[in-house]
Parts: structure tokens; C-alpha cells; sequence
């Protein structure tokens, strides 16, 4: 069953159990999912899924920060609570320690050692480890891992 399957039978679910917070976060992502195949003009490929997913997911986030800048808690934890029903379509994401060993081994693969191939790096890590690791530690621990 494809991930846009697995959605649409959730929302159904979610609808029955008048569940708000996930009808409303599943139908943003199918449109989303949707509007991504018509802009590619085909149907997503589960790398193409993946990272719809974690578009939403980021974009959240940064809503977040800005909720909670702009003193607007009630926001900042909806958007929380929108953050927890996505996360049930990312694979298990990889804590800090892990995420440094990882991102570790891929250096020592590429053979990185300088901040000028970071880069690189980055562009290893992003496609080894999509959707399992946040952009930003990612890059925090490249940067620390690098000289």
C-alpha cells in the first residue's frame, strides 16, 4: 500500500472519530501530495512522498519558532499537535549520538576532513539519511565533525 493510500484510509479515520487535529493535518498533506504530482505531472515515487512529508514537518516547525516568538502559545502547540501526526508517516528519526555516527562513518567514507567539503557532506548525509535526521542537527554536526 503506497504511503497516499495510507493517508487517505487514516483521514477516513480520523474523520469517524472526529478526530480535528489529524483530519485537518491529513487533508493539508494529501493536498499537498497532490499538488506535488500535478506540479511533477506523475505519480510520487516514495523518495518524492518522503519528502513532501518532511516539507510539512519542517514548515511546522518554523511556525512553531515564530509562534512562540510572537507570544503565541496556542498556535505554537497546535501546530505541535500537527507535527505528532505527521511524524506517524517518517521513518523512526535518529537521536543525536546516532545521528553523529552516521554522519561520521559518511565522512570517513567520502574521506571529508575540511569545513570547504561540507558540502559534500551535507549532500551525502541528506541523501542517505532523508527523513531520518532534522536539516539543521545535520548540519550542526557536520560542521562540528569537520575542521
Amino acid at each position: 500500500m503506497s504511503l497516499q493510500d495510507t493517508i487517505a484510509q487514516d483521514l477516513m479515520a480520523a474523520v469517524k472519530a472526529r478526530d480535528e487535529v489529524g483530519k485537518r493535518t491529513l487533508r493539508m498533506l494529501k493536498s499537498d501530495l497532490a499538488q506535488r504530482e500535478l506540479e511533477l505531472g506523475r505519480a510520487l515515487t516514495s523518495d518524492e512522498e518522503l519528502q513532501v512529508v518532511t516539507g510539512a514537518v519542517k514548515s511546522r516547525r518554523d511556525s512553531v519558532t515564530a509562534y512562540e516568538e510572537g507570544g503565541r502559545q496556542d498556535l505554537a502547540d497546535g501546530e505541535r499537535a500537527e507535527i505528532e501526526v505527521l511524524h506517524r508517516y517518517l521513518p523512526a528519526q535518529l537521536d543525536e549520538a546516532g545521528a553523529r555516527a552516521a554522519i561520521a562513518q559518511l565522512a570517513a567514507e567520502l574521506g571529508v576532513t575540511e569545513k570547504r567539503q561540507m558540502g559534500q557532506l551535507m549532500q551525502a548525509v541528506m541523501g542517505r539519511l532523508r527523513g531520518r535526521i532534522d536539516g539543521k542537527l545535520a548540519s550542526r554536526i557536520a560542521g562540528e565533525l569537520l575542521r
